[in-house]
């Protein structure tokens, strides 16, 4: 009889999608069959720890206080740590099988041996993993067995009831399954053979012979199966191992598979949760390293690494053994997998610092490629910045997330601002958490946008974010995939072997990307938690502050010891509050008390470290003196915090007498002063004196302030109506009664983002501009020849309201605006706005070591998609020999349409913190007109100034002292510090203005010798050059940084 049916496509694929399902006719299919015969645990004790506690304190704590449970029961709160002593004997009738512990507590596990050793992570949430190997192979031997499992009240994605929804502290978790059982490794590989040919079926085109050649191949498997007679299975997979043998031709497209576990060091869990994410992660990967001899791992983030190195000892040394033998791959070169936008130059150069020293001193390597697959949006500096590390490739795959553009390109050559360039690389797929799926292997060809230029690309497999890396599957359909007709080829790889093949295949024949790799999605995270954002960018200088002071000590030998341990600890801090998902905003409130805290730490041991250095360069005393770490000499008004009365010149050139001082409306005395560059000075009064500022009401209700250099005028509720530069009369600012554009309008916006609360502000917010105008105060504050100032207060709502000091300053080129905002709002997002009397179509931002343009127009989906773009101390809109720059402290957030540009203050979206941003602020900005170009006004400088205000001490000095200065506006001296390894001491320089650069960089400091070096600071001791004059020449190219090293005689 003919036994042949016409084939239905989708019923035959139905068919065989329910032969191994594990939701439907399990009691009669393959999935059925994994797992055998079960026996119960002899018995489960537990304890309930405090916090997160070693595994020698559990085992006390367990011996003192463990007590029988039972499944069935629930345990919390959440991120509460709950250990369990499991015993259990294997029955001798299982000799010769394979015997596994099956445990689901609906959390995050971890299995730990008798001795104290990690052996690997469970969570059987998001596919992720349920059981831990006791033998492949029971030989009879040791029926009675002990393991231990740390069980945490969190799970894979924090403790949530939703992805990105804040804790829900009522949560518990219930411990469901803790058994022994039997599993069927034949049933398993024949289930991972009918998968395999299953998804060929379904994923390759109807219109591909091998699709149907794949459906009928795994149609008849099933005929030939009975699922309860095990000797019916060879022959099923006899007729897998036909097709999947059949070899693929020499033309395929090659993807280069490697094992990644992509860790956020913090996100929806803590710091601390992520020590231990890391080390269930990387338990279960040094075992499946055990079982599949070609597995290769690539693994980022050397904080991680120091975490388990720390808390972990054994594993640390299984991890180092895997190292050696080139399968656990340390990849990336930085500290941590930091935010690609708002750190500043000096802080990129650190992570790479950091980390490219820990991996050399750890394993005796140096990564050769950038890893950062998933922040949000990548600076045009980085390419030069990892070229100063010794890495000329990239690899990410975030700007698959776009929402508007799709980027061109896979595989091309990044060019960054000063014309470096590296090789970059993104992932086909489109993800890093791939699971070597058919559908993936096929998107890796046919979504490579490289086509004839390339046939290689890499892919990142194993489960991350939350942790748990690759699994047996992933690694079992690789050695089915790895060579068969109809797949592309796919080979256990590693990032060097890729970029070696495509620089020696494909190098000449890439495009080229020149600029920032902008993510057209999450540009709310320029603005989220704003606390954290100013922290950062002032403890970025704190740092910078305290080499500064603690280097010139050392090399005047008032110092004895530079204090490397403390600033390696403090900067280390800082370096790990960069994390993509913590400086960005888009973490827990426990996330966020965690960075403050460490932002705590960091700012009494700076300003303690500070304080000790300058009052060793200083002669006791109760006079002033005033320090300046700006690479340019200061005129200025500094504030000193006490009364006139107590002011002593401290000895300068020019006495009291000559001093102009004057009190502020908190009674402290204003000086103006001149301090030398990079230096400290007695108060000291500049040889001349800037014309005195005024203030008075105008006839129509307004206030006008005046120094000389700029007039504004102001209403009664802070805006500015008029702002000129007095020289040439020009009006800064171009104003409208009719639509509320005004200088200083606050603007409120709704914020509600299609579903990355925290991370998006979507374009159509820009559709419900509401401008703030019920101001309930207006009066002036300070009035002196230094300082005038008015106070206003506004209500942004009935739970919101804003203070802010408008100011201007002696001999000062910008107004500035001290604010104070207590926000308590929902979903909404505060703005300041200011319309320039400018033509411009490009605005013009500070990046990392430089500037570049955008658009301020909407012509292009390019241009439109921009809406809201990053910028560092200052943005400026300039037309021939006009403009208006606007300063900031502490922001990172921007917009410019037209001729209005924006200044973003503040957001309050609810998710994953419902607290985000509310309650009390303060920040700084400040506009400044200018004519000319901003190079040649100063706005570079001002912006500095700003950030870094002049601070004096208590102490006495015989003369103003510079201790580094250069003759050119355009090279600006970034960083001063003890060299790393060496006597030395290491300046960082870099060209500002974006044109090539000659400079003399001199020194009061007695040095005899310097050369350049890398920013790890390794350099050719034949370039080395002798100095007597105390003289460096530089010539550097537009937006070029280096780093030099100088000695002492």
């Amino acid at each position: 009889m003919d036994r042949k049916v016409m084939k239905s496509r989708r019923c035959t694929l139905e068919r065989a999608e329910k032969f191994i399902s594990s939701d439907y006719f399990t009691d009669v299919n393959l999935r059925g069959r994994l797992y055998g015969d079960k026996t119960s645990l002899s018995s489960i004790h537990h304890v309930a720890v405090t916090d997160r506690v070693s595994y020698k304190d559990a085992m006390r704590q367990m011996k003192s206080e463990g007590k029988p449970t039972n499944t069935g029961t629930a345990y919390g709160p959440i991120w509460a740590t709950h250990w369990f002593k499991l015993t259990f004997d294997i029955p001798s009738d299982w000799i010769g099988k394979e015997v596994h512990l099956v445990w689901n507590s609906g959390c995050e596990a971890m299995v730990w041996s008798d001795v104290g050793e990690p052996l690997v992570g469970l969570n059987k949430n998001y596919d992720r993993k349920d059981y831990y190997i006791i033998t492949r192979n029971y030989d009879g031997k040791q029926t009675c067995q002990t393991l231990y499992i740390e069980m945490a009240c969190n799970g894979m994605f924090g403790a949530g009831s939703g992805l990105i929804t804040p804790p829900d502290v009522n949560k518990t978790y219930t411990l469901s399954t803790a058994e022994i059982r039997v599993f069927n490794r034949k049933a398993y590989e024949l289930l991972m053979d009918v998968e395999t040919l299953y998804d060929m079926a379904k994923h390759l085109p109807e219109t591909d012979q091998r699709s149907y050649q794949a459906l009928y191949t795994v149609n008849q498997m099933i005929n030939s199966i009975h699922v309860s007679d095990e000797t019916t299975y060879d022959a099923a997979r006899n007729i897998a191992k036909k097709f999947l043998t059949e070899k693929n031709g020499d033309s395929q497209h090659t993807i280069h598979a490697m094992g990644h576990c992509h860790i956020d060091s913090a996100w929806l869990w803590p710091y601390d949760e992520t020590k231990r994410k890391c080390a269930r992660s990387w338990a279960s990967t040094l075992q499946l390293m055990e079982d599949y001899e070609d597995f290769t791992f690539v693994c980022s983030q050397a904080q991680q690494f120091d975490w388990v190195k720390t808390n972990y000892p054994g594993l640390y040394s299984r991890l180092k053994e895997q190292v050696k033998r080139g399968r656990f791959i340390p990849v990336g070169g930085t500290w941590v997998e930091m935010d690609g936008n708002l750190p500043s130059g000096e802080a990129f150069i650190r992570q790479f610092l950091y980390g490219q020293k820990f991996f050399k001193e750890e394993f005796g390597i140096q990564c050769k490629e950038f890893w950062l697959p998933d922040t949000f949006g990548y600076s045009a500096q980085l390419p030069q910045v990892m070229q100063a590390a010794g890495i000329q490739r990239f690899l990410t795959q975030k700007l698959s997330w776009s929402l508007i553009n799709k980027f061109p390109h896979n595989t091309f050559h990044w060019q960054g601002i000063d014309g470096t360039s590296c090789l970059a690389h993104f992932p086909p797929a489109d993800n890093y958490n791939s699971e070597l799926q058919v559908q993936e292997l096929l998107k890796t060809s046919t979504n490579q946008k490289d086509k004839g230029r390339v046939n290689h690309g890499i892919m990142l497999f194993g489960h991350g974010d939350g942790g748990g890396g690759p699994k047996e599957d992933m690694l079992e359909r690789y050695e089915r995939l790895k060579n068969c007709d109809g797949i592309p080829k796919v080979c256990m790889s590693n990032p060097t072997q890729f970029f070696e093949i495509i620089e020696k295949e494909s190098s000449a024949n890439l495009c080229t990307w020149v600029g920032e790799l902008y993510l057209e999605l999450h540009q709310g995270t320029f603005t989220t938690q704003a606390m954290i954002k100013k922290m950062n960018r002032k403890l970025e200088f704190l740092l910078q502050h305290v080499e500064l002071f603690q280097s010139v000590g050392c090399m005047q030998g008032v110092i004895d010891k530079y204090p490397s341990d403390v600033l390696d600890r403090l900067w280390k801090q800082l370096l790990l509050n960069q994390f993509h998902d913590v400086l960005p905003g888009s973490c827990t409130n426990q996330v966020v008390v965690d960075a403050l805290t460490l932002y705590d730490d960091i700012e009494i041991a700076g300003n303690s470290l500070l304080q000790k250095a300058v009052e060793a360069l200083v002669q006791p005393a109760k006079s002033f003196v005033v320090c300046n770490t700006n690479s340019w000499k200061r005129s200025e008004v500094v504030t000193l915090k006490t009364s006139t009365g107590e002011d002593q010149p401290g000895g300068g050139k020019r006495q009291k007498s000559s001093l102009k001082t004057a009190r502020d409306n908190e009674g402290n005395t204003l000086a103006f002063v001149e301090v030398p560059s990079l230096g400290i000075s007695p108060l000291t009064s500049p040889d001349e004196i800037p014309e005195r500022v005024t203030i008075e009401n105008t006839s129509d209700g307004h206030i006008l302030l005046q120094n000389g250099i700029i007039a504004a005028t102001i209403d009664r509720n802070g805006r500015v109506h008029s702002m000129k530069c007095i020289r040439s009369d020009r009006e800064a600012v171009r104003t409208s009664a009719e639509t509320n554009h005004y200088g200083n309008q606050f603007v409120m916006f709704d914020d509600i983002p299609l579903f990355w609360d925290a991370w998006d502000v979507m374009d159509y917010h820009l559709e419900t501009r509401k401008p703030i105008v019920s101001s309930t105060s207006c009066v002036i504050l300070d009035q002196s020849d230094l300082r005038c100032s008015i106070i206003v207060k506004l209500n942004i709502s009935s739970k919101s309201c804003i203070e802010q000091i408008i100011s201007l300053d002696m001999g000062c080129p910008y107004l500035k605006f001290s604010t104070k905002v207590d926000w308590h709002e929902n979903h909404k997002f505060l703005k300041v706005e200011f319309p320039m009397n400018v033509r411009a179509v490009n605005a013009t931002y500070e990046i990392q070591f430089g500037h570049l343009q955008r658009p301020t127009h909407r012509n292009t989906s390019w241009d439109s998609a921009r809406y809201e773009v990053v910028g560092h101390k200052w943005a400026d809109l300039s037309e021939y020999g006009w403009g208006v720059a606007l300063l900031n402290d502490c922001k990172y957030g921007h917009s410019c349409h037209e001729n209005v540009l924006s200044l973003s203050l503040l957001r309050s979206p609810k998710s994953p913190d419902p607290d985000a941003d509310m309650g009390r602020h303060e920040f700084a900005y400040a506009l400044f007109p200018h004519e000319g170009t901003f190079q040649d006004a100063g706005v570079i400088q001002g912006a500095y100034d700003i950030n870094k205000p002049l601070m004096s001490y208590h102490g006495n000095i015989d003369q103003p002292i510079s201790f580094f200065e250069v003759d050119n506006p355009a090279v600006i001296i970034e960083t001063v510090k003890k060299g790393e390894s060496t006597n030395s001491v290491v300046l960082r320089i870099y060209e500002a203005f974006g044109g090539q650069a000659k400079a003399n960089v001199k020194t009061s400091l007695a040095i005899n010798r310097f050369v350049r070096c890398n920013i790890m600071e390794e350099f050719n001791q034949e370039d080395v050059v002798t100095i007597q004059d105390g003289c460096i020449q530089v010539s550097l190219k537009p937006f070029e940084f280096q780093s030099i090293m100088v000695y002492l005689d």
